[in-house]
């Protein structure tokens, strides 16, 4: 099942590719529940079928969910971030965390800086160094329970972060900073090892950096991270939470104005989106 966000309400895509239309007042509200697989399944009942043409009109998955993420998951995003540290002394740090029991996990954005497919992400001004991060996001209720999942783009200023690692949250935190979507996707079992992920960057007419690999290579576990993150927080309404990345552009590449970034996670879809 996938779950799509329209301005006036909800689009239901069942397993069969149907799609159906429901009015809803509040996202919040409607994505919370334990149980979503089998409540979307006894929404349908008794809609009418509709066309796709509602999903011109997709908005990013969230209201007023918070996002926040895992960092260093996976050996290459460990490699990555120890060498864009290493003349600033701070590369043993992600080597560390990369070993240790705790996972890196820390705030990303709020609704207000987060954008949905097809709309323009950010690169800081004070930044020399940026590059989009592609991950699984998880969905999660307010009960630390995973519901679904979507993409993530988790748009990243290089050059800060590897100034020092206390100014990750610069590194991370502007505006349109994130981006989420197209869908939840809402299974009836966790999304399988062997699922892939897939990003491209074009510039012009010319692919300047294409890659895909499966979340099987990721350390860490899926719960791990949401119990590690729901130990002292609470989320009313539930939040999102970016599992990380192991695809990262070359070192001499900075994303542009102008790039396009499209990232596809089997299963769940594509999310493409426009340097501003």
């Amino acid at each position: 099942m996938k779950l799509y966000k329209l301005e006036n309400g909800v689009i239901i895509q069942d397993n069969a590719g149907k799609t159906y239309f429901k009015t809803i007042n509040n996202w919040d509200n409607y994505i919370n529940r334990d149980d979503l697989y089998t409540f979307l399944q006894s929404e349908i009942v008794g809609l009418d079928e509709v066309n796709d043409s509602f999903l011109s009109a997709v908005q990013a998955p969230i209201q007023t969910q918070e996002v926040w993420a895992a960092g260093v998951t996976y050996l290459r995003s460990r490699d990555a971030r120890m060498e864009e540290s290493e003349e600033k002394a701070g590369a043993t740090f992600y080597d560390l965390v990369y070993e240790a029991e705790r996972p890196e996990i820390f705030f990303k954005a709020t609704a207000q800086r987060v954008v949905g497919t097809n709309q323009h992400i950010r690169i800081r001004k004070d930044s020399t160094w940026d590059v989009p991060e592609p991950e699984l996001t998880l969905v999660i209720t307010s009960n630390a329970k995973i519901v679904g999942y979507t993409i993530g783009n988790d748009v990243s200023s290089r050059s800060i972060e590897g100034q020092n690692p206390l100014y990750l949250p610069q590194a991370k935190v502007f505006e349109k900073c994130a981006a989420l979507g197209p869908c939840i996707y809402v299974p009836e079992t966790p999304i399988a090892p062997d699922t892939k992920i897939s990003i491209s960057i074009v510039r012009g007419t010319a692919v300047m950096y294409s890659e895909s690999v499966a979340i099987s290579q990721m350390k860490r576990k899926h719960q791990e991270l949401v119990d590690f993150l729901f130990r002292e927080c609470d989320f009313p309404y539930g939040c999102f939470l970016m599992t990380g990345t192991c695809m990262v552009p070359p070192n001499d590449f900075t994303l542009q104005s102008n790039d396009e970034i499209t990232i596809t996670i089997d299963h769940i879809g594509t999310l493409k989106n426009t340097v501003q």
